[in-house]
């Protein structure tokens, strides 16, 4: 009997690749707000031509890779939510920025 372990090793890539874009998505956003988002087009429209032009298990890894970093565009949308909600920290840097943006717009007194 021939064991066939491409099932398994998609599976457990599957859950690789998941896990490692959690942290991803968390940092990219700590640093770089959603506004990074083009970033993670850009990567999955690179991965999923490179899993069109590939075959066999490559392939696969490829595009679980680029449809994970598409997945990632709505979750930087999510983690900016939850950053709003104080359930991750803000980047300090990011808050004085956009603090010294807003008093520019403001009217003089």
């Amino acid at each position: 009997m021939q064991l066939h372990w491409e099932g398994i090793l998609v599976g457990a890539a599957s859950l690789l690749i998941i896990g490692a874009f959690h942290p991803i998505v968390i940092v990219c956003e700590y640093h770089f707000s959603e506004r990074i988002w083009p970033a993670f087009a850009a990567a999955g429209a690179l991965f999923l031509a490179g899993a069109l032009l590939t075959a066999g298990l490559l392939s696969i890894l490829l595009g679980l890779v680029g449809v994970a970093c598409l997945w990632s565009i709505k979750e930087l949308k999510e983690q900016t939510r939850r950053v709003q909600r104080g359930w991750f920290p803000e980047n300090p840097k990011r808050r004085s920025q956009q603090s010294a943006t807003s008093t520019k717009n403001q009217p003089p007194s």
